[in-house]
């Protein structure tokens, strides 16, 4: 039995597939078209996964999407009916046509077949609990909105499947909270929580009495918003005028300066949403009486709530999925349709996101760097050598961007599509902030770890192969990816994931006595991590890397001729593919929060 999961339509497309429960393949759309957060159907996506499993789309038995459609235009037409903004109901009105989801998917990836359309928090609770190996399972959802609800909480079972209840209802959101707080500090809603959340460090706790007065929430957890500083039918922004007033400082403009007062408002949101995330957790605890608990949601992906969650002991363990946030949805709504099939949940827990793509040397990369006309070295037959020259160079400072094996899925790179670095450089994290990602300076990089080695450094006794959880750090000899609080989010790598990632840490270990590697995605700010090797090559070319490894060929920057980099700025350089007519349309989506 093939099952396709698809998100789309909001942000974040993906796609995944199930082969009789097992997840064999899944990809978020923005890897292939180049466009960040891409909503649209994914064609791209679909047909990548399809050729990683060998199938067509005529061997796909059912198509899962992720949420509900009619479900969610029943609170978009509420919303806009409740405003009485005319514009936004005739815009709503204009898309009550129930096919409308399927002719774009139909026309969007090919598929003529029947679908089922799945409530949101379903494909979220589905997206941790079927691939947790679990047997039985306490489950959180918590995310911005679904259809409805913006939080549910249930029990897993492999027997009897997920039990949903909602506990919270639109608009009253701890992600929505979360992300007008984000908004307001000037930057992206759906992207830039991680900035908000990588900026609370430097700030101090002291608006939290005012946010109180924002969102409001009881022993339990249950919130409510007060609507008064809110406006998510705003077109060009989340908050009314009352928020400013409230705050005493008006919100910040992109690119503008940030102040000690943006790290205080970001640290008190946090402080927030940690305090309301432990008290649902309590919640469902008791209301399941389950030893395990499985996070999903936009909400989930915040490492630093889940890290302390893990911290108070209150479950014996903690599963988030690589993909919790809405491209997580296709690959749960995927084993949502299985289970329910009759296809059994996988026993053991997903280990690694390694779902995308793979490039051959010979076949695939060795003809880009000819067609480039660039120099290059082959260690095809001559890893050893290859392991002990990245690390040689890792020693001597330099910033080299690691491309192996299939693609991650899900926002973290986790040592396919990775920069990587020597965290013992003190002066490290600001050079690739600067040179290389072109990001903001604040923001900490994380460190992938051998996992035999991680309780050495971090405050880390389980597993953690996602990079979605906080911990200490136990020593000062790590400055690159140690945060201001001392806290990092940590990679724990095994060798029988990722054995090539695993055996240039043990180099690196070898050579140094450290068994850490700095460890960022592979990418420049404001665009999606790499894909293909054009895409990597692109990248190198625009940015300060120092080296490119491709699976067996290294490239070093000071081979590259500037001519060359010259023109990849000039012209762009990347693998998207074109639109193919009749297949892929901008579909017009009115989101209204």
């Amino acid at each position: 039995m093939n099952v396709l999961g698809i998100s789309a339509l909001y942000h974040d497309a993906a796609a995944a597939v199930c082969v009789d429960g097992r997840l064999e393949a899944a990809a978020q759309e923005e890897r292939f078209s180049r466009r960040k957060q891409d909503r649209t159907v994914p064609w791209r996506a679909a047909r990548a996964c399809l050729d990683m499993t060998g199938l067509t789309i005529a061997d796909i038995d059912w198509v899962a999407f992720y949420e509900d459609p009619a479900m969610k235009l029943d609170r978009q037409l509420s919303m806009a009916a409740a405003e009485t903004r005319q514009e936004a109901v005739t815009e709503l009105l204009g898309r009550t046509d129930p096919h409308r989801t399927y002719r774009a998917l139909r026309e969007g990836i090919g598929y003529d077949g029947p679908v089922r359309f799945l409530p949101h928090h379903l494909s979220h609770a589905a997206s941790a609990f079927y691939f947790s190996g679990f047997q039985e399972s306490a489950i959180l959802v918590l995310d911005a909105v679904g259809e409805w609800s913006t939080s549910s909480y249930g029990f897993g079972s492999t027997q009897s499947g997920i039990r949903l209840i909602e506990a919270d209802r639109y608009p009253h959101s701890l992600g929505l909270f979360y992300s007008t707080v984000t908004s307001y500090l000037g930057f992206e809603v759906n992207e830039g929580e991680y900035k908000t959340m990588g900026l609370a460090p430097l700030g101090q706790p002291t608006l939290v009495d005012r946010l109180r007065r924002l969102i409001e929430w009881n022993d339990v957890g249950d919130i409510h918003l007060d609507l008064r500083y809110f406006d998510f039918m705003g077109l060009r922004r989340m908050w009314s005028d009352r928020l400013p007033e409230l705050l005493g400082r008006p919100a910040r403009g992109a690119g503008e300066p940030l102040a000690d007062w943006h790290a205080d408002l970001a640290r008190s949101a946090q402080v927030v949403l940690e305090e309301i995330v432990l008290r649902k957790a309590d919640a469902v605890r008791k209301y399941s009486g389950a030893k395990n608990i499985c996070l999903a949601g936009g909400v989930a992906l915040n490492c630093v709530a889940t890290g302390k969650l893990r911290a108070t002991g209150m479950f014996d363990d903690i599963f988030v999925p690589p993909a919790a946030g809405d491209a997580g949805g296709a690959a749960g709504a995927a084993a949502q349709v299985s289970f329910d099939l009759g296809a059994p949940p996988p026993v053991e827990r997903l280990t690694h996101s390694y779902l995308g793509p793979e490039f051959s040397t010979a076949r695939d990369i060795i003809p880009v760097m000819r067609a480039a006309n660039l120099p290059y070295a082959d260690y095809r037959d001559r890893f050893d050598d290859l392991l002990d020259d990245v690390v040689a160079r890792l020693m001597a400072g330099q910033v080299i961007g690691w491309f192996q094996g299939r693609m991650e899925f899900g926002p973290r790179a986790l040592g396919a599509r990775s920069i990587l670095a020597d965290p013992r450089v003190p002066d490290m994290r600001d050079r690739i902030n600067k040179l290389v990602k072109m990001r903001e300076p604040f923001r900490p990089f994380a460190p992938s770890v051998l996992d035999r080695l991680a309780s050495k450094y971090f405050t880390c006794d389980v597993p953690l192969p996602f990079m979605l959880e906080t911990t200490r750090v136990r020593t000062d000899d790590l400055p690159a990816v140690t945060h201001v609080d001392g806290s990092a989010r940590v990679q724990t790598v095994h060798s029988g994931t990722n054995p090539r990632y695993a055996r240039l840490l043990e180099r690196f270990w070898e050579r140094t006595a450290c068994g850490v590697l700095l460890n960022t995605s592979f990418n420049q700010g404001g665009e999606p991590i790499v894909c293909t090797p054009t895409d990597a090559l692109a990248c190198f070319a625009r940015s300060g890397l120092d080296a490119l490894i491709m699976q067996d060929v290294l490239v070093d920057t000071d081979d590259v001729p500037p001519s060359w980099r010259q023109a990849v700025a000039a012209r762009g350089f990347s693998s998207a593919q074109s639109d193919e007519p009749g297949v892929q349309r901008e579909l017009a989506v009115y989101e209204l929060a």
